[in-house]
């Protein structure tokens, strides 16, 4: 499938050591903010499909707020049971300010 750049929100709007989801084409995403870098991930818990862009960061980890399965949001591995599997990550660049992710189009 092509891939494509979207742009997402401003880079003002995701304060540093939070999470805000966004509605991206076909996607759910969770843009995370960490030593003012952006990264992106699926906002899906493969536990039990919870939603993760509603959890907390420590780190580089995303805490999912139903069981509390841990993410690395550089990578997507999983660091923490009861998920068994990783998440999708997503590239993420910033251009003069504005947050754009690269998502798979159909």
């Amino acid at each position: 499938m092509p891939r494509q750049w979207i742009t997402i929100t401003s880079i003002d709007e995701i304060p540093e050591g939070e999470t805000r989801t966004f509605e991206v084409g076909p996607e759910w995403i969770a843009l995370c903010k960490r030593d003012g870098q952006v990264w992106a991930v699926e906002d899906f818990c493969p536990h039990d499909t919870g939603p993760l862009g509603e959890g907390t960061l420590e780190g580089h980890e995303i805490i999912c707020p139903r069981h509390g399965a841990r993410f690395d949001i550089r990578t997507g591995d999983v660091k923490r049971l009861p998920a068994l599997c990783g998440i999708r990550t997503f590239p993420v660049r910033v251009v003069d300010g504005r947050v754009e992710v690269e998502i798979e189009i159909e």
